[in-house]
């Protein structure tokens, strides 16, 4: 068995944080009881070594990834970056949307077996639907499944007044999509894909939209684009056929309502439950509503001191999101 010393300098090690150390003594371990004619202990101990040291350096490229795409100079002012640990798991879409984006993650996947026999996988993506009910929130799980980046677009800081500086500025977007791959998310769409015949400088809004038709157009990156809007039916015509897919999100079913209940307040117990009371109460409330009264239900709880939540609590949280004018009807 290992040595009192040893023992001692690996948890100073550890304590220390200095793995470098903590890997070198492990190893003299490792070695100790090979010598010692333990050669299945000493195997054990190296493979579990080997394991953490790749497991390590998986952690240390990510947090290097993420430092290194920090979006700097100009594109600080239109790009806003994180690295998302959100998986489709973790959410509770229909069956339908979620099949969609398996079989995005799965094209992407597997993109160069689809090149190699002139195909191209989905990477252009409109999503669209009433307001909290999910499009964002895909944006990060599809980052997540990826484990690309997720670059979101800063609105204030890409539309200007000036005459022209907004297509420039898009240029410079969708440049970086050539040098890195990310996941791109233009939230709130509408605002630069609005149909070309509204508002009140036409002419600016043609221009903008313009550019965006033809940076679509001529974009091969290898980057994913997703669009998000609440208000599809302001878009123009125009855009549909440029995106690969284009998917509507809509209020949660009764399955869904519950199967998202459970995943907000997976760390709790219930009681007293009644399933068909709580979904009637979340009819026309979004994902992001019901999500919000799942998090007043358990904040009620833990400061009640209670170990459950109850059926009563979720009512209330629900009832209220709802008298708030919440709901969409």
């Amino acid at each position: 068995m290992a040595k009192a010393e040893q023992i001692v300098e690996l948890l100073k090690s550890h304590i220390s944080g200095d793995d470098r150390r903590f890997f070198a003594i492990a190893m003299q371990v490792a070695a100790h009881e090979a010598q010692q004619g333990h050669e299945k202990l000493a195997q054990d101990l190296k493979s579990l070594i080997d394991k953490a040291k790749e497991n390590q350096s998986v952690v240390q490229a990510q947090t290097s990834v993420v430092s290194f795409l920090q979006p700097k100079g100009e594109l600080a002012n239109l790009l806003s970056a994180e690295y998302s640990k959100v998986t489709f798991t973790q959410l509770s879409f229909s069956e339908k949307i979620t099949e969609r984006f398996k079989r995005i993650i799965t094209e992407q996947r597997q993109q160069h077996a689809l090149i190699k026999h002139g195909l191209t996988p989905r990477r252009k993506i409109l999503l669209y639907g009433l307001p909290g009910t999910g499009k964002t929130i895909t944006a990060s799980a599809l980052a997540g499944e990826l484990n690309l980046p997720l670059f979101t677009i800063r609105l204030d800081g890409l539309i200007t007044k000036y005459m022209g500086e907004t297509a420039t500025k898009l240029r410079l977007i969708f440049d970086t999509m050539k040098t890195t791959r990310a996941i791109y998310l233009f939230d709130e769409f509408d605002a630069i894909g609005g149909d070309r015949n509204l508002g009140n400088d036409v002419g600016e809004v043609r221009r903008i939209l313009n550019s965006f038709l033809q940076f679509m157009e001529q974009d091969q990156s290898e980057s994913l684009i997703l669009a998000a809007t609440n208000y599809v039916k302001l878009l123009d015509t125009a855009l549909f056929r440029r995106f690969d897919d284009v998917i509507e999100y809509s209020l949660p079913d009764k399955d869904q309502v519950e199967r998202l209940i459970r995943n907000c307040l997976h760390n709790f117990k219930f009681k007293s439950i009644n399933w068909e009371k709580i979904i009637v109460e979340a009819e026309e409330l979004s994902h992001a509503e019901i999500t919000r009264a799942c998090n007043e239900a358990a904040k009620k709880t833990v400061l009640s001191k209670l170990a459950t939540v109850s059926g009563k609590f979720l009512l209330e949280a629900l009832k209220e999101r709802k008298s708030a004018g919440i709901a969409h009807k």
